[in-house]
């Protein structure tokens, strides 16, 4: 099993212990609050003994509204929000931009593993769904914790050079998937909105281990420029769940 497979998968386990200590905040917690604060449930995850940096993460007023502001310089991290099997939440919802790229970023190749920006969400995929060597891994890693790990997360990446709506596996886990919204410099430094259907991703990205969309239970909003040795800024705003 890869390292980075195993941060993946450590990522969720951070994930899925806060849910415990959060049991009662089942909804998605909007990104507000004073500005560097981040809010409960909202927690950074790295991986223990991580080599590099941690992505930083705070809250900030840009373009007269509250945005989070996420910049990654050789570091790896996440925001993640743990929700407790949430069958409901039809779409998900948020405003978006990029102010520099990790310019070496290939998420084709392990060496090019790093993204500007993603948004991610995480599903309780049944592990008999998982096709066997997959399956393999996810019960070794999860033989080493009482937490379950998710079996599914999908990503979606504002990349620099990817064609919007490229879809492809992570480089070390087939678990994680991501595909395109934005793609360049185009839209450089200028707010984006995007609404996705959870259902229709989940199916298009997962639709050949399962027919139904599993329980969601967890949100994250990530960056990471450590395989490249790259430096990114990106913003995120109004995430929410819909109907």
């Amino acid at each position: 099993m890869s390292r980075r497979w195993l941060r993946t998968a450590a990522a969720a386990l951070v994930a899925f212990t806060a849910a415990c200590a959060f049991a009662q905040a089942p909804l998605l917690q909007p990104l507000a609050g004073a500005p560097g604060a981040l809010p409960l449930p909202w927690l950074v995850v790295g991986v223990p003994r991580q080599p590099h940096p941690l992505t930083r993460f705070a809250l900030v007023e840009l373009d007269g509204r509250r945005a989070l502001r996420v910049e990654s310089n050789k570091s790896y991290g996440n925001l993640v929000h743990p929700l407790q099997e949430l069958r409901g939440g039809s779409h998900l919802a948020w405003q978006w931009r990029v102010d520099e790229f990790v310019e070496q970023a290939d998420l084709r190749t392990k060496a090019g593993d790093d993204a500007a920006l993603k948004v991610c969400v995480f599903f309780d995929l049944p592990l008999a769904r998982v096709p066997f060597v997959e399956r393999q891994l996810l019960r070794l890693a999860r033989s080493s914790t009482s937490e379950p790990l998710p079996a599914a997360t999908v990503c979606y990446v504002w990349d620099p050079h990817l064609p919007v709506d490229t879809v492809l596996h992570n480089a070390y886990t087939h678990r994680v998937r991501y595909l395109v919204l934005q793609s360049g410099p185009a839209r450089l430094r200028e707010w984006t909105s995007e609404r996705r259907n959870l259902s229709a991703d989940f199916q298009a990205l997962f639709g050949q281990e399962s027919a139904e969309r599993p329980p969601i239970v967890g949100v994250a909003v990530g960056a990471d420029a450590d395989n490249t040795q790259g430096r990114s800024l990106a913003y995120v705003s109004s995430l929410v769940l819909e109907p």
